[in-house]
């Protein structure tokens, strides 16, 4: 079981680097937009540097993996380190078989809003699994873990930098593209990434406090938490039932809770993540 969920994994993680490394060399290369990444970066160096784009984003991802491995764990690392080899091998086969690439979109407006939509999928597929593209993904990483900065916007401050730099090789007009890139790009990210683990905070006050609980731990097999509320006006005690469900579990208790009481007072929060960490 335990190989099957490891293959799994670094599938998925393969799935998301073609993801990020086709929308990079369809999309980001012809257009010149250097949204803020590694890739982005790489780009500006190769306009003083004589290496291949792919060898050039090899040597930057290579210095940041340590850093993943150093300060955010092993498991990242490992992982980072397979997407880190994997990405500049799938540069270089597409280099080999679309030696000219061209601009898709004939527009560089739109090659970076098609190429942000895109990458942002394949970035968002392999943080669900613990591992990044490299690079400023790390960065961004790190920012996340010690300074609880949200992912999508801590890798958009990492690559404000590289955006600012583009200046170095592009018009002003590129540059300011480069910069309304990254921003939309972490924000784009962000939304993918929780949208992979959105769950919802329900609370719940009604007279069938039974069955909804029974019908919570018993046929949902989730959790609960019951508070006692009292009312302001009336100086009523009540009581709550407070649980953390998935999208899919949300539609299964409402639907309960609209047959088995049509009085329940119900609010509903938008929940972007749980942490949960038993003391065994």
């Amino acid at each position: 079981m335990k190989a099957w969920e490891t293959f799994k994994e670094y599938f998925m993680i393969t799935v998301g680097v073609a993801i990020v490394a086709v929308s990079v060399y369809f999309l980001l290369v012809p257009s010149h937009v250097t949204v803020g990444s590694i890739s982005g970066l790489s780009i500006i160096l190769e306009y003083f540097i004589p290496l291949p784009l792919s060898v050039i984003t090899f040597i930057l991802n290579a210095i940041l993996l340590v850093v993943g491995f150093l300060l955010i764990g092993k498991d990242f690392g490992i992982k980072t380190v397979y997407t880190s080899l994997m990405m500049p091998v799938m540069m270089g086969v597409l280099e080999r078989i679309y030696p000219d690439v061209q601009s898709i979109m004939k527009d560089p407006f739109l090659d970076m809003i098609v190429y942000i939509f895109i990458v942002s999928i394949g970035q968002a597929v392999m943080f669900r699994y613990n591992a990044s593209s490299g690079g400023l993904d790390i960065v961004g990483k790190v920012l996340n873990k010690y300074m609880h900065i949200e992912l999508g916007r801590a890798i958009s401050m990492a690559g404000m930098l590289v955006a600012i730099s583009s200046i170095l090789t592009s018009d002003l007009n590129m540059v300011i593209l480069s910069i309304l890139g990254t921003y939309l790009s972490g924000i784009i990210l962000d939304h993918f990434i929780f949208g992979f683990n959105i769950k919802k905070r329900i609370c719940i006050i009604s007279k069938k406090e039974k069955e909804i609980t029974d019908f919570i731990l018993h046929e949902m097999h989730s959790g609960a938490t019951i508070y006692e509320a009292r009312g302001a006006y009336d100086n009523t005690v009540r009581r709550e039932i407070i649980a953390i469900v998935s999208k899919n579990e949300y539609s299964k208790l409402m639907n309960f809770i609209t047959k088995t009481d049509k009085d329940a007072f119900v609010t509903v929060y938008t929940v972007n993540e749980v942490l949960y960490r038993p003391k065994f």
